[in-house]
């Protein structure tokens, strides 16, 4: 057996974010009343929160914004874009939504069937994570999840950021895992793939939205099922 220790990604891979925010976001909608206050198309709010929330996490990866920025401002950002500048709200709604979200328990398909394969096979697992400690760990004892790893490595716990060397590098040395009996598991391109590459670990893929690249990982699957062909 080639591999020993497999680092899971999180959030996109296997805790589903789109859906949980989705969820998350219609409560608030409901609750807030946002639809009086001028939010008249939830799926436009929706769609608007997430391609925030996107720019917004890759500016956090670059150090050019703090967590506590971009926890308001994804909110601030997709209430501007129905003309709603409301501070108070925003600032509300990003409590509320992380008080809420992570104990939305929806994962992908096979995410626990894989893992509890994958444990049944006696491999190590472990999760390295952009997000944040307490919210994260929330989210799998939520999922029901949390058994199923050694060690659980945040940005916020490791004081670094994937797709940084350094978070890589702090996982092998708490988990106590040899590089080469290493792989990274994740569905960022850049972040889980690109980091652990150049980090010099071998790499899996989990492209669940087909996307199209150039670089070729050590694997790439399009399902979390795929993955008992490989281990």
């Amino acid at each position: 057996m080639k591999y020993k220790h497999l680092f899971f990604d999180l959030d996109h891979t296997l805790w589903d974010f789109d859906a949980n925010a989705k969820l998350t976001l219609l409560d608030l909608y409901e609750t807030l009343e946002l639809k009086r206050r001028g939010v008249d198309d939830f799926e436009l709010f929706y769609r608007n929160y997430l391609a925030h929330n996107l720019k917004l996490w890759a500016r956090y990866r670059s150090g050019f914004i703090k967590q506590a920025e971009l926890r308001v401002k994804r909110m601030r950002l997709a209430l501007l874009d129905f003309k709603i500048a409301d501070e108070v709200l925003a600032e509300t709604m990003s409590v509320r939504f992380l008080d809420m979200l992570p104990t939305r328990n929806v994962l992908f398909p096979y995410a626990a069937e894989v893992l509890e394969y994958l444990h049944n096979k006696n491999y190590k697992l472990h999760l390295i994570t952009n997000g944040f400690e307490e919210v994260q760990h929330h989210k799998i004892n939520n999922s029901k999840i949390n058994h199923y790893f050694d060690q659980v490595i945040t940005s916020e716990g490791s004081n670094s950021l994937k797709p940084n060397k350094a978070i890589f590098d702090y996982a092998l040395n708490v988990s106590k895992a040899r590089l080469e009996e290493s792989i990274m598991l994740g569905d960022d391109l850049e972040a889980d793939i690109l980091g652990a590459h150049k980090a010099g670990m071998d790499q899996v893929f989990i492209n669940h939205i087909d996307a199209v690249h150039e670089f070729k990982p050590t694997y790439m699957v399009r399902s979390l099922k795929e993955l008992e062909a490989i281990f």
